[in-house]
C-alpha cells in the first residue's frame, strides 16, 4: 500500500513537472499551423501578383483596362461623365 501511494506521488509529480512543457508545446504546434496557412495565404497573393505584372508587361489592352480604371486615365478627346448615384430624402 505504501509503494502504491509513493508511486501516486512520484506520477503526479512528474505530471506537474511535464505538463506546462506540453501545454507550451501544445500552443506553439497551434501557432505553427496558422503561420502555415499565412505563408500559403502569401504564395497566392504573390502568383497573382507575378501574374498581374506579366499582364501589365505583355498585354497592352490589359495595361490600357487598368489604367482607365484604376488610375482615371483618359485618351485626348475623350470625355468622361461621372453618374453620382443621389441619396434617398427620407
Amino acid at each position: 500500500m505504501k509503494n502504491a501511494i509513493i508511486l501516486f506521488a512520484f506520477t503526479l509529480i512528474i505530471l506537474f513537472w511535464y505538463l506546462p512543457s506540453y501545454t507550451m508545446m501544445q500552443d506553439l504546434k497551434l501557432k505553427n499551423q496558422d503561420y502555415l496557412g499565412q505563408i500559403e495565404a502569401y504564395k497566392k497573393k504573390n502568383a497573382e501578383l507575378i501574374e498581374e505584372k506579366r499582364k501589365l508587361i505583355e498585354d497592352p489592352l490589359y495595361l490600357e483596362k487598368v489604367a482607365r480604371e484604376k488610375m482615371g486615365l483618359i485618351k485626348e478627346g475623350e470625355v468622361v461623365y461621372r453618374i453620382t448615384p443621389v441619396k434617398d430624402m427620407e
